[in-house]
């Protein structure tokens, strides 16, 4: 009996909670190198010092350098910030512990502290070493900041983080590095020099990248001759480096499921299509819901063809995809940085252009311009209260219109405007929103014509592209 029971720290037992859950990452044969990261150069070239640091940590010694011990990588979801951590232990070829600040927590009281306790034991123990936290916000938010306000187990877990981090001798080779797209939501004392004193931004890839990632995610594909990736890329403003391993994916499903030999251009279009439109659902609707977004989708496509600031249309359709039953899909010719109000007010014209389609063809609106209006409320919200596009309300930021990322953050915050304020953002709100409109009402009343012909064709082929839509707009323009 004595033999069957196990002690508290026997396996199993209540003390292998405080175990870390890292994974250790084989370093004699590497997976990941800087080669199987496409673009990001400068990226690459600020982490190569790290890289230098821990294959000759001497040569930063004789000089009395010292290297970042904690690097921050910033960036949207799916830009590659885990895949470039993994390549700089593969670069170095030195352990690599890699774990999700998610894994520290867990029922019992201690656990986190004690599991960042090991994980660094165990990298010291083999340093030169790295250490990685993908989505580092889980245990690094603010400290304070809960309804319930007090000492959870999340604080504990970052104090302990935060005590670790100050208990680096100058002589310990190992690197902590850290994973997050929330970088605002983070604790100060996490960002100060000495922890994370390095922060990398990690942005969406320009087109030349998105070639290069494109390139190296159809290495083990069977391609036809057809496919041109420098179209492709150019065609995915947005994208990061996972939207695009998906869209070669979703291009190579196509192809499996049409039964081809190999992928084509078509399966790319196809597999584009599906991720920025949505799967086409079959569903029978009736001839007038059919005519009614007809017109809608009309309606947003000729007012974003007359407007000089509106990015070009891809493709109109009235097939119904994803939650929406029809959609016209705008896309950017090239990435944008800035923003001018012009192409803003455009942007909200060819938003309310649905719905005045709809109020033109039939003196009456639907309920399928809920998202429309959704967008161009929160676009016109942030133009006033953040970007200081309104006159009235003047060059301010006020805060109004961000998206906080917990309760208690915005319980926390008080106002800094006066209802006074408020109401005159309001008032703009409403003004800019309704210039849009009578832009818009202005653009379908003096193309009556090429409104309807747009629809009829709509009705008849379901999809319409670029030059479909030029085509008939020009000729309706020369009947007139």
């Amino acid at each position: 009996m004595k033999k069957a029971q196990q002690g508290p720290g026997g396996p199993g037992g209540l003390f292998s909670f405080g175990s870390s859950k890292a994974k250790l990452y084989d370093v004699k044969n590497p997976t990941v190198t800087f080669k199987d990261v496409a673009g990001m150069e400068n990226v690459k070239q600020e982490l190569k010092e790290t890289v230098e640091f821990l294959k000759n940590p001497s040569e930063y010694k004789k000089l009395g350098a010292k290297v970042p011990k904690g690097v921050l990588l910033v960036g949207p979801p799916g830009t590659g910030k885990t895949l470039l951590a993994r390549s700089v232990a593969g670069e170095a070829g030195v352990p690599f512990y890699s774990s999700s600040a998610s894994e520290f927590i867990e029922m019992f009281v201690g656990v986190g502290a004690a599991r960042v306790r090991d994980m660094f034991q165990k990298a010291k123990a083999s340093q030169p070493s790295i250490i990685f936290i993908d989505e580092i916000d889980a245990v690094g938010r603010t400290r304070g900041t809960g309804l319930g306000g007090g000492h959870d187990e999340r604080e504990q877990t970052l104090n302990q983080l935060l005590s670790e981090m100050d208990g680096f001798e100058t002589h310990e080779e190992v690197i902590v590095m850290a994973a997050t797209n929330r970088p605002d939501v983070l604790d100060p004392a996490l960002l100060r020099p000495g922890r994370f004193d390095r922060h990398i931004v990690i942005d969406r890839p320009g087109w030349r990248d998105r070639k290069a990632i494109l390139e190296i995610h159809v290495r083990d594909k069977v391609l036809a001759d057809d496919i041109d990736f420098e179209s492709i890329a150019k065609g995915t403003p947005g994208m990061t480096g996972a939207d695009l391993e998906n869209l070669v994916n979703e291009a190579a499903l196509t192809a499996v499921r049409k039964k081809k030999d190999e992928i084509d251009a078509s399966d790319f279009e196809e597999a584009r299509d599906k991720i920025l439109m949505g799967t086409v659902r079959e569903e029978p609707i009736s001839k007038i819901e059919r005519r009614i977004t007809a017109y809608h989708e009309s309606g947003h496509a000729l007012v974003a063809y007359e407007l000089p600031n509106a990015d070009p249309i891809y493709k109109v359709s009235i097939l119904p995809r994803g939650m929406a039953m029809g959609v016209t899909q705008l896309l950017p010719e090239e990435d944008r940085h800035y923003y001018p109000k012009s192409y803003l007010m455009s942007k909200l014209s060819v938003a309310l252009a649905g719905r005045v389609a709809e109020k033109t063809a039939f003196n009456d609106v639907s309920t399928g311009a809920q998202n429309d209006l959704k967008e161009a409320t929160s676009l016109a919200e942030k133009m006033v209260a953040q970007w200081g596009m309104s006159d009235k309300v003047g060059p301010l930021n006020l805060g109004r219109g961000e998206e906080h990322p917990f309760l208690g953050m915005e319980l926390a915050q008080p106002k800094h405007y006066s209802e006074e304020m408020a109401w005159l953002m309001d008032q703009e709100i409403r003004r800019f929103i309704t210039d849009a409109e009578s832009r818009a009402e202005e653009i379908l009343g003096n193309n009556r014509h090429a409104l309807d012909n747009l629809a009829e064709a709509l009705i008849k082929d379901e999809v319409l592209d670029r030059e479909d839509v030029d085509r008939i707009i020009k000729e309706s323009k020369a009947k007139e």
